[in-house]
């Protein structure tokens, strides 16, 4: 089966060694996803600005492997302060009202820059 890379060009991908995001036959997966543009934080200490602009991002990748965000099947959100949660379902749900994935919420204890509030995956099923 084929296997299509997107890379963002960031200098994570190549420290880590990952893709922004994989496409396999009809599934694309979405990499941990977080409010950096480049080398600018989004969002600065607004944990529902960095969610928006998150799915934004999500968004825009799916859309370069041919899919989009009404085919997202499943999220799975980190954020640094589970008290926020309503803050970063609201931004969710904005987007996925009327989709409804699957979504898992949990609380980490950090993410890799002290000023990421929510890191986000995703993975679709294109068709």
């Amino acid at each position: 089966m084929k296997k299509t890379l997107l890379h963002s060009h960031t200098i994570w991908e190549d420290i880590v060694g990952y893709s922004r995001a994989v496409k396999v036959g009809n599934l694309v997966f979405v990499a941990g996803t977080t409010a950096m543009n480049e080398s600018t934080l989004v969002g600065k200490d607004d944990v529902y600005l960095q969610t928006q602009f998150i799915l934004q991002k999500i968004g825009r990748s799916l859309e370069q492997l041919g899919s989009c965000l009404e085919e997202v099947v499943q999220t799975r959100i980190y954020v640094v302060d589970i008290q926020q949660w309503e803050a970063v379902a609201k931004a969710h749900r904005e987007v996925f009202e009327h989709i409804r994935p699957v979504c898992t919420m949990v609380e980490v204890k950090a993410l890799a820059g002290h000023e990421l509030l929510v890191e986000i995956e995703a993975m679709a099923i294109m068709g």
